[in-house]
């Protein structure tokens, strides 16, 4: 008997005819209200379709979203059922590039980066406008009645896990409908965010930047004549009572548009990556943000967290210098540059000028005091006391003078700003055993027995 060999085409023929015919029973069945013929049909398509939808015609995979999506409605799984109905809208919105692949395969690609991502070459680009999209309202109206109310229920009582995932509801409800509005994905990723479920938060704003959200809508108003009062119309009323003139019931017609929350979005993903320690998707984002707002002092200090976390310091202290360039006022960055600097020991004067500096915009800003004591003034004593001691021990005079008369001008140099430091924190024991060393070395006995009695009372706890 001879071998039967099917070529390439009939295959495929074959495979798109069973797809072709169980998405239409999959149809006929949900329009019946079917629901448990539609989802067996479904699964037995998507068995042998494995994912690949682009070989669908437009008009099937319609077919595909509305039977897919119904019969998950129906069986209580909403969000989910809802994210697959949305397809069918951007089956309108978006652009089908058709052709064969290498497998002489009919393909039916949705959208221009899927096209370019099959690497399919001469794709015909074609339009498809859907007819299932309108037999939805009935269906989804009661559903996204129910999830907006649940969303805000849950808000309202700080459940903001339960309100992320039901706001998100609301977007995929209203996207199935044909009239997405995307604020209730951002409002699920607030609610992810302030529930510290940083995983989904992050997920959510990271697909609000791909997506272009920005947040602006434009608010049509008008002032209502009867009430004297300000009133929010939809577009085509404004439209409708402008045209009207006088006769008409509203006057001082004006458009308004909402803040942007572009920048917003940009910052708390970088935030909340960070959290969950991607730093390398951080300072992807960090770097298309900067594109965007180069001005934001936000981004370009959390650039320099993403570099000091991940280890890069050389370009940790790079983006503290543009951090200062930017805001010449942030106390914290000009520090930071003092401790960084102050690591090498040649750096120490640009690393005393650092710690100056924050300390000109907030005198009473504590870790710039104890930076230019530790980090400049006395860092590395115990080494200045072997040195000095070396230099008694070998009779070096005049070396071991010099070395001695060093280390009481730094010490002269760190008093102040150890008093400074005494004022704010007067019962820290470990300022009052500094201040106390430093005034004995400076040969003040006073303050040295004044001190001496602080630190006695504090050790005894009174």
């Amino acid at each position: 008997m001879k071998k039967i060999i099917l070529s390439a085409a009939v295959i495929a023929f074959g495979f798109s005819f069973g797809q072709k015919k169980e998405i239409a029973a999959a149809y006929k069945a949900i329009e019946a209200n079917d629901t448990a013929t539609a989802n067996a049909q479904i699964n037995a398509a998507d068995a042998v379709l494995g994912g690949k939808t682009y070989l669908l015609e437009p008009t099937i995979l319609e077919q595909y979203y509305y039977a897919k999506g119904l019969g998950l409605l129906n069986t209580g799984k909403v969000s989910e059922g809802a994210e697959v109905l949305a397809n069918i809208t951007a089956l309108g919105k978006s652009k089908i590039y058709v052709g064969k692949n290498a497998e002489k395969q009919k393909v039916y690609y949705v959208g221009k980066q899927a096209a370019d991502a099959s690497g399919v070459a001469n794709l015909k680009e074609e339009t498809y406008a859907p007819t299932l999209v309108g037999n939805l309202g009935a269906k989804i109206n009661p559903l996204l009645t129910k999830a907006n109310e649940e969303a805000m229920a849950a808000y309202n009582a700080k459940n903001h896990e339960l309100a992320g995932k039901k706001f998100l509801e609301v977007n995929n409800l209203l996207a199935a409908a044909g009239s997405e509005d995307k604020l209730y994905k951002y409002y699920a990723g607030v609610s992810f965010a302030q529930g510290q479920k940083n995983v989904e938060a992050a997920k959510v704003y990271n697909e609000l930047i791909n997506e272009g959200y920005t947040g602006v809508k434009t608010e049509y108003k008008a002032k209502n004549k009867k009430t004297g009062q300000v009133e929010n119309l939809d577009k085509n009323t404004f439209e409708i009572y402008k045209k009207m003139g006088a006769t008409g019931d509203y006057t001082d017609f004006k458009t308004e548009d909402t803040p942007s929350v572009e920048q917003e979005l940009y910052e708390t993903a970088v935030a909340l990556e960070i959290e969950n320690q991607n730093y390398d998707s951080a300072l992807a984002l960090i770097e298309k943000g900067l594109v965007k707002f180069p001005k934001s002092s936000k981004l370009t200090e959390q650039q320099g967290t993403v570099y000091y976390k991940s280890g890069k310091m050389d370009q940790f202290l790079n983006n503290l210098k543009e951090q200062v360039a930017k805001d010449p006022n942030d106390k914290v960055s000009w520090y930071n540059l003092g401790v960084l600097s102050s690591k090498d020991p040649s750096k120490l004067a640009e690393a005393e000028g650092y710690f100056k500096k924050s300390l000109e915009i907030d005198p009473a800003y504590k870790e710039a005091l104890q930076g230019i004591i530790f980090n400049v003034y006395i860092s590395d004593d115990n080494k200045a006391i072997e040195a000095i001691e070396t230099a008694r021990k070998a009779k070096k005079t005049e070396l071991y003078n010099r070395l001695l008369s060093e280390r009481r001008e730094r010490f002269a140099k760190a008093l102040p700003y150890a008093e400074k430091w005494y004022a704010l924190e007067p019962k820290n024991i470990e300022v009052v055993s500094l201040l106390k060393g430093l005034y004995l070395t400076s040969h003040n006995d006073a303050k040295f027995q004044e001190l001496k009695a602080v630190e006695a009372a504090l050790k005894a706890g009174k």
